[in-house]
């Protein structure tokens, strides 16, 4: 079978069988058959899914990332897993990159990482922790882009994503009956003056950001009753990781102010946070290279900036020196990423790959 054609085998078969964060068992047993039909020599772990294979011999290695994880999400009135982040062609454009160059005579090892869990944005850090990079000089990714940015047959060498960090908080005051409000402490004045407040932060205009409440939860059924328990979520986002912590460290001081104002108890939780890119020039060039090579210059796209995130750039946030780019590939993605019915257009897989496997061969050979 032609490699075009197992492509698109292997995207049917994992497309078909999502698996949520953490939980990809069957996608895991699935990679390492492939992998030993292939003759390539891997390695998964006891207490983590996931699978690392090599290629090639000698001292420099290159790497490249693919996430195995589906989303959680209601499909046409039914909760399952389902593959609408494009998670499965990652997975397999990234089998195909390594079909493209398994019998080729590599000045190096390249690295496939096959990871788990980016969906729930710590699974590059399991991989980190494990040690899958700390020998790494260059690491690539890659990821379908939506329609609005880039159309199927181009291809771009680098997506700037931003950073993004969620707020979870619980307000406790005091219930009391409704035609008695100085007996209790009414959660629902905190809970609209944090609504309030974080529309008064502001950074240079120069900056890329967003602060905004997502949840709000307090009171039952009775309305009667001054409510004493609240939830609240806010979604915090910038496109550097600077001011995505000062961004933080305002909403959390700001929070706590209001709750002394309010005479309520505020509890705050982070979690969720995923780094900005930290996009190595010289992986970006080697990135546009492979792609000018391959599909010439009516398949180049420029990078793209997008205040979407992926756990990908924990990789550099964990490894300074590690230079890495994650490539967009175009497809004519619709409606957009995360869609529970989200299409592409699969004849893109083959161009992805081939644009991989050529950035990781000239990543080995760019002192020549």
């Amino acid at each position: 079978m032609e490699i075009k054609k197992k492509i698109e085998a292997w995207f049917e078969h994992f497309h078909a069988h999502p698996e949520i964060s953490y939980q990809e068992v069957k996608t895991t047993k699935k990679l390492t058959e492939i992998l030993a039909d292939m003759g390539v020599t891997y390695k998964t772990f006891d207490d983590v899914t996931g699978v690392v294979a090599e290629i090639g011999e000698g001292k420099e290695i290159i790497a490249i990332r693919a996430d195995i994880d589906a989303l959680w999400q209601e499909v046409d009135g039914v909760y399952q897993a389902n593959h609408s982040c494009g998670h499965d062609a990652n997975i397999a454009m990234v089998l195909g990159a390594l079909s493209y160059l398994k019998d080729e005579q590599l000045d190096g090892k390249i690295r496939f990482i096959f990871q788990p869990a980016e969906e729930q944005g710590n699974g590059a850090v399991a991989m980190v922790e494990r040690g899958v990079v700390d020998d790494v000089s260059y690491l690539f990714g890659v990821h379908l882009r939506p329609i609005e940015e880039i159309p199927h047959g181009k291809v771009l060498p680098a997506i700037h994503h931003g950073a993004a960090a969620f707020l979870e908080g619980k307000i406790i005051g005091v219930d009391a009956h409704g035609a008695r409000p100085h007996q209790g402490k009414n959660v629902v004045d905190p809970l609209f003056a944090i609504h309030q407040f974080i529309k008064t932060i502001y950074f240079s205009p120069f900056e890329t950001y967003s602060v905004k409440m997502t949840k709000m939860q307090a009171g039952g059924n009775n309305v009667n009753i001054i409510p004493g328990s609240a939830t609240f979520a806010i979604d915090t986002r910038a496109q550097s990781n600077v001011v995505l912590d000062e961004l933080m460290e305002k909403v959390t001081e700001g929070i706590q102010a209001i709750g002394k104002l309010y005479g309520v108890e505020i509890q705050t939780e982070w979690n969720d946070y995923t780094p900005a890119a930290e996009v190595s020039e010289e992986a970006t060039e080697i990135a546009t290279a492979a792609i000018l090579e391959t599909v010439g210059e009516v398949g180049y796209a420029p990078a793209v900036v997008t205040a979407g995130s992926d756990d990908f750039h924990f990789y550099t946030i964990h490894r300074p020196k590690l230079k890495a780019a994650m490539l967009g590939i175009g497809a004519d993605l619709q409606p957009g990423l995360h869609h529970p019915n989200m299409t592409f257009n699969t004849e893109a897989l083959d161009i992805g790959a081939r644009v991989l496997a050529a950035t990781l061969k000239k990543a080995l050979t760019r002192h020549e």
